[in-house]
């Protein structure tokens, strides 16, 4: 099965939110459902961005990297903005 890392956006107040997980469907729901802490004070989510990966390291490698600087103008060039 594969793993994703993801970014997601507030439909509330437009932050992003980055992570990674075996299902990316459910992972949406449980953060539209304010089960995350973090993200539950910012929704509703839509999700914006993906990349499927083999294993979760390689996911979270990913995810690690979507937080740094670098990743984070990538992620903006790749998105639309609302």
């Amino acid at each position: 099965m594969p793993f994703y890392s993801y970014v997601l956006r507030s439909l509330k107040n437009g932050i992003l939110y980055k992570g990674s997980t075996q299902d990316i469907e459910k992972r949406l729901i449980i953060h539209n459902q304010g089960l995350v802490n973090y993200s539950s004070k910012h929704t509703p989510w839509e999700l914006v961005l993906f990349e499927q990966f083999e294993t979760r390291g390689e996911a979270m490698k990913r995810e690690k990297w979507y937080k740094t600087g670098t990743g984070r103008d990538w992620i903006k060039s790749q998105i639309k903005q609302p």
